[in-house]
């Protein structure tokens, strides 16, 4: 399989009059051309930033990449120009963000926004850029095309708002797309057209995407492979099976356990207290304070990554019975 994104240790910080926000720390991972890979977690966890720091989208100051590399077809994105990665964004890797409505310009037409990028990037002629906008509106689904092209922001519904958003995104076909809470506000009908369309987009272009969501629904639903997130750090990552079937980490089962069920009789079982401070992250486990399983070199040492299967892994001092026993017995002595 073509590995078409890696990412390798990667750093990103925020200075602010407080302090140091430590937003993402040390995150390694990788995606194949044509695959779909979802990150998942709470607000605050640092999936977004990941995002934004693959595009290249921290405002500096005060965000900051302090460390690491973003591999993109054998090019390190982290040491890019702004010049240089201008170039890369919206041909080669596109995003969609949250809200559809900011995304688009109230009072440009939805036929000046789709074709901009392309008279940008691919230097056509205005006859032709029209003609790619009616096709890509009439693969995201949007009825009599060429009259809509003419219409604003304003005359559309939420979720053709969002297909019109994709629509942008993928017109110059890009290789990497990604997805920043795509179904956010939608209603759940809605939610599923969505989901479908990326199926299908994927079907007919080959495009590797990678979808933030907070939402276990919408993984369950297209995604290849899961990476859960938690204080900036990625604490298991898996096949969808892997992640829904055999999850290893507290994090990673409170949030199942707080996935409402129509089958299920029980009650909801939130996750207790809130996510550290990263003014001063925690020098163990950052889930150490909310986790029910909690030992004392939780707190101390952070977990060695342990390797539950090929796909499987995950950082959590309960799955590595020997390492937990010589690092408890070290610490405790200190």
């Amino acid at each position: 399989m073509e590995r078409i994104l890696e990412v390798n240790d990667l750093h990103v910080t925020f200075t602010t009059y407080g302090g140091t926000v430590q937003a993402v720390r040390g995150v390694n991972f990788h995606l194949d051309k044509g695959e779909t890979l979802a990150i998942v977690g709470e607000s605050g966890c640092g999936k977004s930033v990941t995002s934004n720091a693959i595009m290249r989208l921290i405002p500096d100051p005060p965000g900051k990449i302090t460390k690491g590399s973003i591999i993109f077809k054998g090019q390190d994105l982290a040491a890019y120009s702004e010049k240089k990665m201008r170039a890369i964004r919206g041909v080669d890797i596109s995003m969609i963000f949250q809200d559809p409505m900011t995304a688009l310009n109230p009072t440009l037409t939805i036929g000046t926004q789709l074709m901009e990028g392309l008279k940008e990037h691919k230097k056509i002629t205005g006859t032709q850029a029209k003609q790619k906008a009616i096709e890509m509106m009439d693969l995201v689904g949007i009825p009599n095309p060429e009259e809509r092209l003419k219409q604003y922001p304003h005359q559309f519904s939420g979720g053709m708002r969002q297909r019109i958003v994709i629509a942008i995104a993928l017109i110059c076909d890009p290789d990497l797309l990604i997805a920043d809470e795509p179904t956010t506000a939608l209603d759940v009908t809605i939610q599923a057209q969505i989901l479908e369309l990326f199926s299908t987009i994927q079907q007919r272009t080959g495009v590797s995407i990678i979808l933030i969501t907070h939402d276990l629904g919408v993984v369950a639903k297209i995604a290849d492979r899961i990476i859960v997130m938690y204080a900036g750090k990625i604490i298991e990552s898996g096949s969808k099976r892997d992640i829904f079937y055999r999850p290893e980490h507290p994090y990673t089962q409170g949030l199942l356990n707080s996935v409402p069920r129509l089958d299920a009789k029980e009650e909801l079982k939130p996750i207790a207290g809130t996510p550290p401070d990263l003014f001063s992250p925690p020098k163990g486990c950052p889930f150490t304070a909310r986790c029910p399983f909690a030992m004392e070199v939780c707190d101390k040492v952070y977990p060695v990554s342990n390797r539950v299967s090929d796909s499987h892994q995950v950082d959590c001092w309960l799955q590595d019975e020997r390492a937990k026993q010589l690092i408890a017995a070290e610490v405790l002595q200190t």
